[in-house]
């Protein structure tokens, strides 16, 4: 007999209770991230857990719960030389690219460094969707409730409830008007 009957089952206690306590992330994914990060000092100077097959670095200003999609969303890459803002309740898939600077197109190649260019960060609202494979580069500025398509290629800012798709991305269509005490809260 299959059941969630712990008194049949004895042995899944320890599972249970490990869940519970590193509750949302599941007691097995929060082990292996906390050793890449705490352990081996992989994305180290994150004050926040990220998923151990991600790489994040630099100056990124997360909102409420963004830490989320950070500890379960692998093969990410978010990189905040020149700041990236995530606002409150924003989502993304796995293998996210957010790339806030670009290399110095007008300089001299010295060999030795790898120069980045200074600008604008990337702002992103509240309540947005990143798509799996997405790319946002830099200076983008994406409005609340939008919805970034998987495997677009976003390269200049996007209104808020716009659904964007596409290489580069362009807008899709609208979302519908939700109000702030809609389900989706």
């Amino acid at each position: 007999m299959r059941g969630k009957n712990t008194l049949l089952h004895p042995w899944r206690i320890p599972g249970i209770l490990l869940n519970r306590l590193t509750w949302p992330v599941p007691f097995g994914l929060w082990l292996v991230n906390m050793i890449h990060q705490r352990v081996l000092r992989i994305n180290a100077g994150v004050p926040f857990m990220v998923h151990f097959t991600s790489q994040v670095w630099g100056d990124i200003i997360p909102g409420k719960d963004v830490w989320r999609s950070f500890a379960f969303s692998g093969n990410c890459y978010i990189q905040g030389y020149n700041r990236i803002v995530i606002g409150d309740d924003t989502i993304f898939a796995p293998g996210v690219r957010i790339i806030s600077a670009n290399h110095e197109l007008d300089r001299e190649i010295s060999g030795d460094r790898d120069e980045l260019a200074s600008g604008p960060g990337i702002v992103i609202g509240k309540r947005v969707w990143i798509g799996a494979n997405a790319v946002i580069l830099p200076g983008v500025r994406i409005g609340d409730h939008a919805i970034i398509a998987a495997g677009a290629v976003v390269t200049r800012d996007v209104p808020a409830y716009a659904v964007v798709g596409g290489v580069p991305a362009g807008i899709l269509r609208y979302r519908e008007f939700m109000p702030e005490n809609s389900i989706e809260n």
